[in-house]
């Protein structure tokens, strides 16, 4: 008689609720990793919000800064503030976690808010490349073309057009259209917050939306920068000395250049995570989640480092930044 035992493996995943059908998986970090994560976002949250709550201050405050330009760089600060507030705390616990604990609704305002400060961004950026372009280009021009008024016009068209594409695209669900079927059978599950997009939804989200103002802003810099050169061999002669300076001087010179290092830092920092979304749907959604994950941190980087490159530029941020130092201590 031969007696054969059998033993049974079981393998236990964890799970973000384990009393509801069709929770989501979930890793749980050791803790000596997970405090270093907590730590390292908790310290770009505080740097994102209290840095671009100073350049609000400071713009808001000082009247001598009241002018076109710093109402664009006003509007940009604004949206960082926010994507350092309101976005990044929940995405902090979502990457640590592994889970999303507050609920389906507020999943879904989470998202959009996520599209609203990510176009909003682009948008600024691109009225500020248009700021830029009349300042360097057409100085003669920029008094008159470039007014308080036109700039609020363009502050409230970036807000309501990143508004309303954000809402409506996660609340009417456009992002998934054509997909439905797959998304409610293998993405959605109790205790995910995922921006699943469709492979079109994905393609021209991101060609409208960072792609093509992209290239325009960086051919409209590009202009500028070859108009600068000229302009400074002409200042080599002494007949047109006195008139270059005045149409040009080292304020706008100094603005321009801080607001170009400005796009181009959002646009290093964002590219990656563009490329892999739009890759993304063509190859079966086979990005691993935590790589999406990374390079989304590595974009939101970007409302961290412009408090720095204005830091870096303006010497009114800096002097003000002493001040309150020398107040506070």
């Amino acid at each position: 008689m031969i007696t054969t035992s059998y033993t049974e493996k079981v393998e236990i995943t964890a799970v973000c609720y384990e009393y509801l059908n069709g929770s989501c998986p979930k890793f749980v970090y050791p803790l000596f990793l997970k405090v270093p994560l907590y730590l390292f976002f908790g310290s770009v949250v505080i740097l994102t919000v209290f840095g671009n709550l100073f350049v609000i201050i400071t713009v808001v405050h000082f009247k001598q800064l009241h002018m076109p330009t710093n109402f664009l760089v006003l509007s940009l600060a604004v949206t960082d503030l926010l994507l350092g507030a309101l976005f990044m705390p929940p995405v902090m616990v979502q990457s640590v976690e592994t889970c999303w604990y507050l609920g389906t609704v507020y999943c879904k305002i989470h998202n959009s808010v996520a599209i609203m400060l990510c176009s909003a961004s682009i948008i600024n950026l691109s009225f500020i490349s248009i700021d830029r372009y009349y300042a360097v280009c057409h100085p003669l021009l920029y008094h008159s073309k470039i007014t308080s008024s036109v700039t609020v016009i363009m502050i409230v068209i970036c807000w309501s057009v990143s508004a309303g594409a954000g809402f409506m695209i996660i609340f009417l669900e456009l992002n998934i259209l054509g997909v439905e079927e797959f998304y409610y059978e293998n993405v959605a599950c109790e205790g995910g917050c995922v921006l699943f997009q469709s492979a079109a939804s994905y393609t021209v989200s991101a060609v409208f939306s960072f792609y093509f103002p992209g290239v325009v802003m960086l051919s409209i810099y590009i202009k500028i920068f070859h108009v600068a050169q000229k302009q400074a061999k002409s200042i080599q002669d002494s007949k047109c000395k006195n008139n270059i300076k005045s149409i040009l001087s080292k304020e706008e010179k100094k603005a321009t250049k801080s607001l170009a290092v400005v796009l181009g830092v959002f646009l290093s920092l964002w590219t990656p995570f563009f490329i892999c979304i739009v890759i993304n749907p063509y190859i079966g959604y086979t990005v691993p989640p935590i790589l999406i994950d990374m390079l989304s941190w590595i974009g939101l980087l970007n409302s961290t480092c412009n408090p720095i490159v204005y830091a870096f530029f303006y010497k009114w941020f800096r002097k003000l930044y002493s001040l309150l130092v020398k107040l506070l201590y």
